[in-house]
């Protein structure tokens, strides 16, 4: 879009915020760079300059405006959406990919050489991926320079930084103020690290939280996930070690308070729980094209801006999809929790009732069939599905055309496990639970086809959106999951 520069002179006077994290506003004269919404006066078009990236503006000499803060928008919605190269590299760098390993990791998970990765990101997003990372790591260290009261060596380290050195100069390039002063600067007072950190989540409005964590707390595994006092909790496995999060719905932002057990896994934390809730969708586009069809039309104006509930594990919810198939969701809650302890990892929960980490694949492998109370068929099912993991990569990077047909090849695993794992593992937007029992239901109780063919047939309008229009035909049952819970401990 930052190429359209009419267009995004039209964002710019209007203030309008629906386009923040599309693009970022230059201006010639000061020398920032601003998300679209920016409350200041707007600046002369001829002063402005567009860029697709906040790591472009950067490397093109701009710093971050004090007010608006872009650095904090939502990220792009094009990085859900797609399916190609730049969007799989966006993801992973989100993911630490490039913090943990390097380009040449990141290369790596996406099938092509070093070279094409660079080149294919650079003609997009007018930066390479190094500067994309070194963008979030900048963010990282404004987190927690201002939340938190960590000496500045200790904050350089937890946000990537090689060296304190490296650690002034981004800070002071890209904010326009050493690390000191950003600190002095900050509204909220600091607080001592042992309390944990508390961030804001940005999203685009509108947002009907009651779908994303009903559905959350209604599927909550026991000993993983609970609600509490009006906050969904977890526990998280990160790259450097455990972590727990406390995820509240706001009404301008979703609260997210973090305890982890190594501060270089933040960057990584925000983005898992961003894509958690699907908070960088963009409702407008999406409810647009959904409310042309005059049967989900109502659906849509009674409560637009509805999330597909998504994953912090793929390897999790592929295990869970299995679990759960034609049983109730009462059912594969219990399966879950009883995996969960006999091979999930013990954790310490101060806060709250959560015991442990949701087994890994390795633990998983060491499970004993003859132990699972569910059908042998279904036994094999989950013993294939847990072989054949390693192989099958259900991350954010991963390719979701690559990941069906290896899903599809394992015995017992039909249409329905593999549009659900696509939807909430892989964040396929497009995928279509056609077999589902509620969305068959829903279909007949709204006069739509009720046969997977001819529901799948009559839903290709809804395209690429159908993910979406899933969760608008689930909202016409009576279940947990289309309903935010109340505030009793759960």
């Amino acid at each position: 879009m930052h190429s359209d520069t009419e267009r995004c002179v039209r964002a710019v006077q209007s203030r309008d915020a629906r386009f923040d994290g599309w693009f970022f506003t230059a201006v010639l004269t000061t020398g920032i760079y601003c998300r679209p919404s920016c409350p200041v006066a707007p600046p002369k078009a001829r002063n402005m300059r567009f860029y697709p990236s906040a790591a472009a503006a950067q490397q093109a000499g701009f710093r971050a405006c004090k007010r608006c803060r872009p650095d904090a928008s939502p990220g792009s919605p094009q990085w859900n959406e797609r399916a190609d190269l730049v969007g799989r590299a966006m993801r992973l760098i989100a993911d630490g990919v490039v913090d943990n390993g390097g380009v040449p990791a990141l290369a790596a998970r996406l099938g092509y050489s070093v070279r094409q990765v660079e080149r294919q990101l650079r003609a997009e997003l007018g930066a390479g991926p190094l500067a994309l990372a070194r963008a979030q790591r900048a963010q990282t260290a404004r987190v927690l320079i201002e939340t938190s009261a960590l000496p500045m060596t200790e904050v350089a380290m937890a946000s990537g930084f090689g060296s304190i050195r490296t650690f002034n100069d981004t800070v002071r390039e890209v904010f326009g103020l050493n690390p000191t002063d950003l600190r002095r600067r900050a509204a909220a007072p600091v607080r001592p690290v042992a309390a944990g950190l508390t961030v804001r989540l940005p999203f685009r409005a509108p947002f009907t939280p009651s779908n994303v964590f009903g559905h959350l707390v209604a599927t909550a595994v026991p000993g993983v996930e609970e609600w509490r006092a009006g906050t969904y909790r977890r526990t998280l496995r990160l790259p450097n070690g455990p972590g727990v999060v406390a995820l509240s719905p706001r009404p301008d932002h979703v609260r997210c308070d973090l305890s982890l057990s190594d501060l270089r896994d933040l960057s990584v934390a925000i983005s898992r729980c961003r894509r958690l809730l699907d908070l960088d969708a963009d409702p407008i586009a999406i409810d647009e094209l959904l409310a042309r069809d005059p049967v989900l039309a109502p659906l849509v104006l009674a409560d637009p801006g509805r999330r597909v509930p998504h994953t912090v594990d793929g390897d999790e919810m592929a295990v869970r999809a299995v679990l759960g198939q034609q049983v109730s969701t009462q059912a594969a809650r219990t399966h879950a929790g009883r995996l969960v302890q006999a091979h999930g990892t013990p954790v310490t929960d101060p806060d709250g009732g959560l015991t442990h980490l949701f087994p890994d694949v390795a633990a998983l492998a060491e499970l004993d069939p003859e132990r699972l109370a569910f059908p042998r068929s279904r036994r094999t099912t989950l013993t294939s599905l847990v072989a054949a993991l390693p192989g099958i990569d259900l991350s954010p990077g991963g390719d979701w055309h690559a990941a069906r047909e290896d899903l599809a090849a394992l015995p017992g695993i039909g249409p329905w496990t593999v549009e659900t794992i696509a939807m909430r593992a892989l964040g396929d937007p497009d995928a279509f639970v056609a077999t589902d029992l509620g969305i068959r239901v829903a279909a007949g109780h709204l006069g739509l086809p009720t046969a997977p063919a001819a529901l799948t047939k009559y839903a290709a309008p809804w395209r690429p959106w159908r993910s979406y229009a899933v969760q608008y035909l689930w909202a016409t049952g009576d279940h947990p999951i289309n309903a935010l819970p109340g505030n009793e401990d759960r």
